[in-house]
């Protein structure tokens, strides 16, 4: 979840981008001009500032200047107009991460390039991470079923070999794919990461590969591809088992000779990145069906390294979800979250099919319906068919097994607002859900 604010004078605009970036999750803030933008990011920090470039007063490239002098980690994606490419090309130059022209074609255009410029502010906040803790990464609290996996993963770190990290989902892939490359000669260079699962086809052959000006309906400039951003540094292609067959050739062709084109280009380019993939499918399998081709598993498979599921570490489990509770306590905006006896007690007898992904959607759900700042057990809801045991400052006392999960949710926002003493916003923080989400379910359960 980041916070976003955005800054356009036309309020359709605004509804339309705050909705469709909701949806991801974000916390939205919205701005009329330039000027309450300016007054709102004095006020409350941001990770990313999407803003229309005319407007009344104060305008887009004005404030640009303004926040890339005052906060230069905030990334900034502009709007414009279609006749007005060259002011896009000045926000660029001023330090503007993208820009887009409006209308804005499609929710999944917009929801790309603010995730593009996200990871971007991701990766520079990781590099200068890596440079004041190196070594800091945790992948284990003492599991004997980790210990081969760390050891594993620092002896192949300095080299350049392809590695290929397999486990069932939510085992922590990419985190291990981070370790691996800040423990690596590349590590001064980016981290890029690509879901092959959460873009079609069309989208993720543009997204490794970039596209020239008029390659496509859309393509109304050049753009650079992910295996680009990702030069001199480390390329981590997650869900690799979902890619289709046109484009396990092209990904294959750049594996043998570490070199592409754009999609529409005829220039070469090199591909000097380090290249881990990932993958909860089993591969030979997929090759037995014709489904994944032979040659490219063997080029991914240089050297294969397996995640162990959390049932078989029980010993990171206590730990993991402590870092994980803190982690959420302070999205939450409230910090020093801590697991009861019990609750780290009943934690421990879930087998826990998703994960470490799973574990923390539990706790998360746990947090939210804890009252103060201790989860307890009852909080806990560890499977489709039960529900945690809530008591709210309405219904203290009261047990309450048979409640389904959307009258669960509902205590919890009237809790929320309770706590924040009817500041609906500062309960949407609480709660971890952008604004225009919370105004939607009090909508929907008739609570206005």
């Amino acid at each position: 979840m980041a916070r976003i604010l955005v800054a356009d004078d036309e309020e359709g605009v605004r509804s339309f981008i705050a909705e469709a970036l909701e949806v991801e999750g974000h916390l939205v803030t919205t701005a009329a001009d330039g000027e309450e933008a300016a007054r709102l990011l004095a006020k409350q920090g941001v990770d990313l500032l999407v803003t229309d470039l005319r407007m009344p007063g104060m305008d887009g490239l004005t404030l640009l200047r303004k926040v890339r002098e005052e906060q230069p980690d905030v990334e900034v994606v502009v709007l414009t107009a279609v006749g007005s490419v060259e002011s896009a090309v000045s926000a660029m130059k001023a330090g503007a991460f993208e820009y887009l022209l409006k209308p804005v074609g499609s929710p999944a255009e917009l929801r790309l390039t603010v995730a593009r410029a996200l990871e971007r502010r991701a990766l520079l906040n990781f590099r200068a991470e890596a440079r004041q803790s190196t070594g800091s990464v945790v992948l284990s609290w003492g599991s004997p079923a980790m210990g081969p996996v760390v050891e594993a993963l620092r002896k192949v770190a300095p080299t350049q070999a392809t590695v290929l990290l397999v486990g069932e989902s939510g085992t922590g892939k990419e985190v291990a794919a981070r370790a691996l490359h800040q423990w690596s000669e590349r590590s001064e260079g980016p981290f890029v990461a690509v879901n092959c699962a959460a873009l079609t086809e069309t989208l993720l052959e543009s997204e490794l590969f970039g596209h020239e000006k008029g390659a496509f309906t859309g393509a109304v400039a050049q753009r650079r591809g992910r295996i680009e951003l990702a030069q001199g540094g480390t390329f981590f292609l997650d869900e690799v088992g979902e890619l289709k067959a046109e484009l396990q050739a092209k990904l294959l062709r750049v594996l043998q000779e570490r070199r592409f084109e754009r999609v529409g280009g005829t220039r070469t380019l090199e591909a000097d990145v380090r290249w881990v993939a990932a993958t909860n499918r089993d591969l030979k399998a997929m090759m037995a069906r014709g489904e994944f081709r032979e040659d490219l598993y063997h080029r991914l498979a240089v050297f294969p390294i397996r995640l162990p599921s959390l049932r078989e570490r029980p010993e990171d489990l206590g730990p993991l979800a402590e870092l994980l509770l803190r982690r959420i306590g302070d999205e939450l905006g409230r910090p020093g979250l801590k697991l009861s006896p019990e609750a780290s007690a009943r934690l421990q007898t879930f087998p826990w099919p998703g994960n470490v992904r799973e574990l923390r959607n539990a706790l998360e759900r746990a947090a939210i319906l804890a009252d103060g700042s201790v989860v307890e057990a009852r909080h806990l809801w560890l499977d489709a068919t039960s529900t945690p045991e809530v008591t709210p400052a309405a219904t203290v006392g009261t047990r309450l097994p048979d409640k389904t999960l959307e009258e669960l949710e509902r205590m919890a926002i009237e809790q929320a607002i309770a706590d924040e003493g009817g500041n609906r916003k500062r309960a949407a923080q609480r709660l971890g859900i952008g604004l225009r989400t919370l105004y939607d379910k009090l909508r929907r359960y008739g609570m206005q």
